[in-house]
């Protein structure tokens, strides 16, 4: 019992709103998903207080069980391409009977915590050239993997996941500034070779918003609108005329945050950003109460990973990025995305009652 009391209720709290937000949302703008989506919550929430409240210090203190959890992710990521169905013009779900997961979840919490363990344990030598090659490697393969379904999205996720561990690591600048100019140089090798012609369009969409109104930048425009006509108070609950009448494509999963905020206004989305932000605080916070740098970088890297999704998130719906089909955290419809995170909420509950893994 003491255990649990020494949880923080604070982010129970703020994950609970997102999920009472995820539930009206879905039930208003996408009912057929809400049964779903209701029963995805039951079970995180179950995962949540079951990780949260054992022991796993036997676990996270052997580095062949961190390692075995980041290959199994990157093998299953890596059977998408051989068994996978194409949906949405990607192979990115495994398909089980009426049951579909999605890997590249799983693969985001495997390198999450492995990148933990190899930048806690080189943490004052992370500034070599070596170390940072090797942690590269480390994502570059399931990256590679999400190229090939393609993935785009979550590839960029785990990208911003790294580049996030080497910040909070102590890298140096320069460092930095020489992977800026790799990444420019990547992303040009990319446009020429190997972006296909969709992906093309919607970069194209984004830089030139009036560009291709109906088709490309439809859903852009669509959710703008959206967010625009809620006012301060929103237009009340399945009274959204973009969410309710179709015009505002996928509001249960990726323009979830602008079907909200078109029935409950400026400030419903003030409550959820209150919510969401609420949580980041409290996951940086016990991170920095740990005792020791594998719990610290855990919490943190967390942390990242939904701040990563958060930003390519929003920034699609209101027009600030491309529209690359990334979840908002415990907000959008999802499984796999949903059990995933639970699993990390988790340990960073266990983190809060035992301080740390050691």
């Amino acid at each position: 019992m003491s255990v649990f009391k020494r949880q923080d209720w604070f982010l129970y709290g703020s994950v609970f709103f997102l999920a009472l937000a995820s539930l009206v949302g879905i039930m208003s703008g996408a009912s057929e998903l809400f049964p779903e989506q209701l029963i995805w919550f039951a079970l995180a929430f179950g995962i949540i207080f079951l990780l949260s409240n054992v022991d796993m210090r036997p676990i996270i203190n052997y580095r062949s069980y961190l390692l075995g959890a980041y290959l199994i992710s990157l093998v299953l990521l890596l059977s998408t391409l051989f068994f996978a169905p194409v949906i949405r013009e990607a192979q990115s779900w495994l398909v089980f009977g009426s049951f579909q997961f999605q890997p590249s979840e799983l693969m985001k919490i495997g390198l999450v915590i492995f990148l933990a363990y190899f930048f806690a344990r080189r943490h004052i030598g992370i500034a070599h050239v070596r170390n940072i090659a090797i942690s590269f490697v480390y994502v570059a393969l399931p990256m590679g993997i999400l190229f090939l379904q393609p993935d785009w999205g979550s590839a960029l996720v785990l990208f911003l996941v790294w580049v996030g561990f080497l910040f909070v690591s102590g890298i140096r600048w320069h460092h930095l500034a020489i992977g800026f100019f790799l990444c420019l140089l990547l992303g040009v090798v990319a446009w020429m070779f190997f972006l296909a012609p969709y992906q093309k369009e919607r970069i194209i969409g984004f830089l030139e918003p009036s560009y291709d109104p109906l088709g490309i930048n439809y859903s852009s425009i669509q959710a703008r609108i959206a967010i625009g006509s809620g006012g301060f108070l929103g237009k009340g609950f399945q009274r959204g005329t973009q969410t309710q009448l179709g015009f505002l494509p996928e509001p249960g999963t990726d323009f979830i945050f602008a079907s909200f905020i078109e029935e409950w206004g400026f400030l419903g989305g003030l409550l959820i950003l209150g919510a969401f932000f609420t949580m980041i605080f409290r996951i940086v916070t016990i991170g920095l109460r740990s005792s020791d740098t594998f719990s610290q970088l855990v919490c943190l890297g967390t942390a990242i990973l939904f701040l990563s999704e958060f930003m390519l998130n929003v920034g699609s719906t209101i027009g600030l990025l491309p529209i690359i089909g990334v979840t908002f955290p415990f907000l959008s419809y999802g499984g796999s995305s949903l059990l995933t995170k639970a699993m990390l909420i988790g340990i960073i509950q266990n983190i809060s009652s035992r301080r740390s893994f050691s």
